[in-house]
């Protein structure tokens, strides 16, 4: 998650900016981080995810203990390329084929891979000059697995890819971000692939408060808080979803569907961050997402709420720790219904 995008974001965001939508079909799915010294067992993971009815997971890493806890799970999966190995898998095709054979291929179809995140909010920045390549040598290696049609390649940004995001329709990707960008969106629309992207209205809400309400932020809205043409927008989540999807009109990448990689509110040490407003967004988001967006209506969006557990160890300490639905002892922070 990024908290260095919202100094940039919050002068333009005047309540909007980024993401949405995926498949036709509402699949709500929770990150697992591992950022705590007291986390069940990635067995246990898999069972609490799949007695609470959560169909998809990130991993953040690959992580064998995890991969195998998957096997027969039904469970989809988004998998990360850490941002240590962007180098190695940028210059070495060899490197792209042992990552895609340790980490995938040991372990498809059993484990049910479903994109592979090259890169996690490293563009921009001083990695972002290797995203691109480390994707398609990551597809080619997919690809010689005869895996290219079930595994999509992408990558998962932040709001800090988006420069002007207000009103929605105005959406551009920021200038420093945009060398990168363009030529990623071509890959994506080339191979049919979604962007992933880290969507979250409490950084854009915590950064102007001064213009953008509370309720706009978690879904509660009693009606219309901005008017961008004929599209009516209830909330930030919608607004900022649109926006994305803007910029990547804007650069040749309207086929592109937006997966939202990330997604969620603290529950404590910090401006906002109660059990009761985490609780009110992310079942309100659940709620949501099969409704799609005002620029995008009637197709649900493919959600992953961030974050799993509450991780003491998550740097810096104080509201980073505080974004799980559960605690590590598994039980849940506040009640929430996944269906």
């Amino acid at each position: 998650m990024a908290r260095n995008m919202i100094p940039m974001l919050a002068i333009s965001l005047v309540l909007s900016t980024m993401f949405v939508i995926s498949t036709n079909v509402q699949a709500i799915g929770a990150c697992y981080g591992m950022q705590g010294n007291n986390l069940p067992p990635p067995n246990e993971v898999v069972n609490l995810y799949k007695s609470k009815g959560i169909t998809s997971m990130r991993l953040y890493a690959p992580n064998q203990a995890a991969l195998q806890a998957l096997r027969g799970s039904n469970i989809n999966l988004i998998l990360d390329v850490p941002r240590t190995d962007l180098r190695n898998l940028a210059s070495d095709p060899s490197a792209a084929n042992s990552w895609v054979q340790n980490n995938v291929q040991a372990y498809w179809p059993a484990v049910q891979f479903r994109y592979i995140a090259v890169g996690n909010e490293v563009i921009p920045g001083n990695l972002a000059q290797y995203v691109l390549p480390a994707m398609k040598n990551i597809h080619s290696s997919l690809s010689s697995a005869g895996l290219q049609n079930s595994i999509k390649v992408s990558t998962a940004v932040s709001l800090g890819v988006i420069g002007q995001s207000y009103p929605p329709s105005a959406g551009t990707f920021s200038g420093n971000a945009l060398t990168y960008m363009t030529p990623i969106v071509q890959f994506l629309v080339n191979n049919a692939s979604p962007l992933l992207a880290n969507v979250y209205p409490y950084f854009s809400y915590t950064g102007n408060m001064g213009s953008i309400r509370l309720d706009y932020a978690l879904f509660t809205a009693p009606g219309t808080v901005v008017q961008d043409g004929n599209l009516s927008y209830q909330n930030l989540f919608d607004a900022l979803m649109d926006a994305t999807y803007s910029a990547l009109e804007r650069v040749g990448g309207s086929s592109v569907v937006i997966v939202t990689s990330e997604s969620g509110w603290p529950s404590a040490a910090g401006t906002a961050a109660t059990i009761d407003n985490a609780r009110t967004y992310n079942q309100n988001l659940i709620r949501h997402v099969a409704q799609g967006t005002p620029k995008r209506p009637g197709k649900s969006i493919e959600a992953y709420i961030f974050s799993m557990f509450n991780e003491n160890q998550k740097e810096p300490q104080g509201i980073e720790n505080h974004w799980g639905l559960f605690y590590p002892n598994k039980q849940p922070v506040y009640p929430i219904n996944f269906q």
